[in-house]
């Protein structure tokens, strides 16, 4: 069995995995970390082999106590990748994007890919079917989008996620979350068609914690799943074992 955890900017994900299929899944507060890893190696005795991925401040007690409990790669550049990574700066290179783009080479083989990430940021990540990573973007993510248009205006209010009641909005808050929310609709459909004029057989992935609210909404066909990067992760735990 194998243990993937994904610490992201707002939530941390941990995964148990049975060779490809997961078997169990949470989410959870840093604050909650060790008691969560504690659980699992009770519940879990065959978890032999862990692997973490960290966008965020990650404390070393947490890894430390983590590499106690079991055999742990700590993913990053160094790693080998299912891949071949031609991004220019590949040390700068988001960890959690590697993931993402490992996760479509192996259940996306030979097939141009783009895997868009709608969490705290929007990436945009792109391997073409030779399995090479090219690069993509970063956007700022629905909750960004809302919070600076209240922080870096002095009159603009905050407000929570909401489907807008019109393309047209009729006041401030309507206004706001059509902007927000229709803006990142046709940026996304934007970006999906501008990557089919070169990649006419694109295969398109949606992923991250706003991958289910925005799929609901995209016209383009897209292949949504909530567990990719976990995935990816489990994936190249797996490839770093077998070499």
């Amino acid at each position: 069995m194998n243990l993937v955890i994904d610490v992201g900017n707002t939530s941390i994900k941990v995964g148990v995995f049975e060779k490809d299929i997961m078997i169990h899944r949470e989410n959870l507060k840093l604050n909650d970390f060790q008691k969560c890893i504690e659980k699992l190696h009770q519940d879990y005795s065959s978890i032999n082999k862990a692997i973490l991925s960290s966008v965020a401040n990650f404390q070393e007690k947490e890894i430390a106590f983590l590499k106690n409990k079991f055999n742990t790669l700590i993913l990053d550049h160094t790693l080998k990748m299912p891949f071949q990574n031609l991004y220019a700066t590949p040390t700068t290179l988001g960890v959690d994007r590697l993931a993402l783009v490992a996760a479509a080479v192996c259940q996306f083989p030979k097939k141009d890919t783009l895997i868009i990430d709608a969490g705290t940021c929007i990436t945009y990540d792109f391997k073409n079917k030779d399995e090479c990573y090219l690069g993509g973007a970063i956007a700022p993510g629905i909750g960004l989008r809302y919070a600076s248009l209240n922080n870096y205006t002095s009159k603009l209010p905050l407000l929570s996620l909401e489907v807008p009641k019109n393309h047209i909005g009729d006041s401030t808050n309507q206004s706001i979350h059509s902007g927000v929310v229709n803006g990142i609709l046709y940026e996304i459909e934007g970006a999906i068609a501008e990557y089919c004029n070169t990649y006419p057989d694109l295969t398109v992935i949606l992923t991250g914690g706003d991958a289910h609210f925005l799929s609901k909404r995209l016209k383009n066909s897209i292949f949504a799943t909530s567990n990719f990067l976990l995935e990816g992760l489990n994936y190249i735990l797996a490839f770093n074992n077998s070499q």
